[in-house]
């Protein structure tokens, strides 16, 4: 997995790629703070409003207090709601700027030997993960951490003792707390993540090869493989969840460990006179508005290690090393040259060599074909000579640009001219004829050709791959 650091790296780019990303960021913590901090002021006015009022004074006297609740109940709402309009705006603009970069990397390098489910998930899900972590972890985290240290610091003015212990309850269940039960949930969190890729990737796969395995009675074994993965996810996401039930009763005794304090220290003062009776229903009330910014903190803890897993496989598609650069080149220049192999080795990255030794030269107009059993490195050889993946040893001289027609070429469902497009975008409506006349293929260009070419004889979509 990345380091934090390079996930935080990515965060810093995406901010300062935004206009006023950080000024945005800064108006969405701000008002983070000024929406928790209603909540908390709101449970202290409250509180003050209601004992005083037992008091019977002039109703004049309860006009400030009854104002105040009005205002952090309002206030509450409305910052909450523009922390979370400003907040995710920002958060889906950084989603938006690193799925562009997520493709602009997968255009520069080959998709040959990545699952298709695993990396849809990645450009998917994965990439929603800086939404997670901007919203979720940044925000309240922010907003959190100045709520307990000014509401310690109010407190103080009332009774310092109690201030003192309320900090140390926050420390213990809006930090400590939230800490091990992130610790705890890592290892569930961090398998939920690829298991979501491999869950896609093995559903893909059974979609697409549906009739081959009813016809060969395979269906059974695979579904039973597909109900594991699905097995692993849900205990995955189970045990995370059941982290962060513990971690929130945890939370919730300490909200009520922090009330019986306010009553064990308040009560004596009262009774000395050091403080008034409406100063301790403050005391007594205050701590309960803090179990939600408690809950903040479990939440944001947890997201973290997720955010950091989904992100770090975003990272390894970021990271992949660019193959050619795409450019078309003259037919001319291609025609002039030879196609040259020398002692040449070929293998998937991540793989053991296929094959090795192999020495070849094609020259202009002339056909070679390559013969073996399933599994010999055949395809290998061509992403090779394509540069789609590197030689494992010896040298290659490839003139020019190197064509490849598959034997499942993709048809996208959409008419025959654009697929023909996809060669050459700005190709004419005339061009567009004539090279599917060249191919042979005497269709209407503006037929719909259905999904994966369904409506296509296999010729006809090898064809329009041509």
């Amino acid at each position: 997995m990345a380091p934090m650091r390079d996930v935080w790296a990515l965060v810093v780019r995406l901010l300062n790629g935004e206009p006023r990303g950080r000024l945005r960021l800064t108006v969405s913590v701000l008002l983070a703070i000024f929406a928790s901090g209603c909540s908390v002021a709101l449970m202290g006015v409250s509180a003050w409003l209601l004992s005083r009022a037992a008091e019977h004074p002039p109703v004049l006297y309860l006009l400030a207090a009854s104002v105040g609740v009005r205002f952090f109940g309002i206030g509450r709402g409305v910052g909450r709601y523009l922390e979370r309009l400003t907040g995710h705006d920002l958060a889906l603009r950084m989603q938006s700027g690193l799925r562009e970069l997520t493709y602009t990397s997968l255009s520069r390098t080959t998709l040959l030997g990545r699952r298709y489910g695993d990396l849809l998930v990645r450009i998917t899900a994965d990439v929603e993960g800086i939404v997670d972590l901007v919203v979720r972890v940044v925000l309240p985290f922010c907003s959190a951490a100045v709520v307990f240290l000014g509401t310690s610091a109010i407190l103080a003015i009332f009774n310092p003792p109690f201030a003192l212990v309320l900090l140390a309850i926050s420390v213990f269940a809006g930090i400590i707390v939230p800490w091990l039960a992130a610790r705890w949930s890592r290892q569930a969190d961090e398998r939920a993540i690829p298991a979501r890729g491999e869950l896609a990737d093995k559903v893909r796969e059974m979609a697409l090869g549906a009739p081959d395995l009813v016809a060969y009675g395979l269906a059974d074994r695979e579904l039973t493989a597909l109900a594991a993965i699905d097995s692993q996810l849900r205990t995955s996401e189970r045990d995370g969840a059941w982290t962060r039930g513990v971690a929130e009763a945890v939370q919730m005794l300490a909200t009520g460990l922090a009330v019986l304090a306010a009553l064990a220290i308040g009560a004596p003062a009262v009774e000395s006179g050091a403080m008034l009776g409406r100063d301790l229903a403050i005391l007594a009330l205050v701590p309960l508005a803090l179990h939600e910014v408690y809950a903040d903190f479990t939440k944001s803890a947890q997201t973290l290690t997720r955010s950091r897993a989904a992100l770090a496989r975003v990272l390894d598609v970021l990271r992949a090393e660019p193959v050619g650069s795409g450019d078309r080149v003259p037919g001319e220049e291609s025609a002039m040259s030879e196609l040259v192999l020398h002692e040449v080795s070929v293998g998937w990255p991540d793989g053991s060599v296929l094959l090795a030794g192999v020495d070849l030269t094609v020259g202009p107009g002339q056909s070679v074909a390559l013969v073996g059993p399933s599994g010999l490195g055949k395809t290998t050889l061509a992403a090779t000579i394509m540069g789609l993946i590197p030689a494992r040893a010896g040298q290659l001289s490839v003139p020019g640009r190197v064509g490849y027609l598959a034997q499942n070429a993709h048809i996208f469902a959409t008419t025959l001219a654009e697929n023909v497009r996809i060669g050459n975008k700005d190709a004419t409506d005339d061009q567009v004829l004539e090279a599917m006349h060249q191919a042979g293929l005497q269709l209407d260009p503006q037929r719909e050709v259905g999904e994966q070419g369904a409506t296509l004889s296999g010729g006809e979509a090898q064809r329009v791959a041509l």
